[in-house]
């Protein structure tokens, strides 16, 4: 019984310790991406063939993080709002020009990140998952396919402090998830296994 007691005693004297120790923020973050959408197989029927465009496009998000930090390690989820676009090429028949389309969206993104510091600078990765708010196109007929309702991926970066208040991050976002299925572009439909990456840039303020 004296034992427990004692057992009992460290535990919760661990605890206060810990809690002690623990230190909470929270604050607000915006930046921007450049996001790439890698088709890794795509199929129809016909002559039609859909592929990445090359050049990667441009979103920003904004929105809110809160970290907790205790013993030199960092947890610290984020909720962010993201608008995006990502760019694709179809040709109608091979050897004519291709159409470019543009798939605009809007998601919510949760990224959990976990890490610690090594000198001045923070070393992050976790997972992260997205749900799809509305989503537009040039061409596609049925957005709705193209996207998920909801994907899961990955980041994982570096970033620093300055001054206790000011967050500067550089992330790589890896999906784990494809985007969709199936879409329909000019009345055709195509089988296919999409999945985004992005480059992340964002600054934000801590209280």
């Amino acid at each position: 019984m004296l034992k427990m007691k004692k057992s009992i005693l460290i535990f919760l004297t661990v605890l206060i310790s810990s809690g002690a120790f623990a230190q909470f923020n929270w604050g607000l973050k915006a930046g921007a991406s450049s996001n790439n959408f890698n088709l890794e197989s795509v199929t129809s029927g016909t002559q039609a063939a859909l592929e990445a465009a090359e050049q990667a496009s441009w979103g920003f998000h904004g929105g809110v993080f809160f970290r907790l930090s205790l013993f030199g390690l960092i947890v610290q989820p984020e909720v962010l709002l993201s608008m995006t676009e990502n760019n694709m090429l179809y040709t109608e028949v091979a050897g004519t020009p291709a159409d470019e389309i543009k798939s605009r969206f809007k998601k919510l993104d949760v990224p959990i990140m976990l890490g610690f510091r090594l000198g001045p600078v923070r070393l992050m990765a976790g997972p992260a998952a997205s749900v799809m708010l509305n989503s537009s196109s040039d061409l596609i007929e049925n957005t709705e396919d193209l996207y998920k309702n909801a994907t899961f991926g990955y980041q994982a970066g570096v970033g620093v402090d300055i001054a206790e208040k000011i967050t500067i991050d550089v992330r790589y976002e890896g999906g784990l998830t494809k985007y969709g299925d199936e879409v329909m572009v000019g009345g055709e439909s195509f089988t296919l296994d999409g999945r985004a990456n992005a480059v992340i840039l964002s600054a934000g303020i801590m209280f």
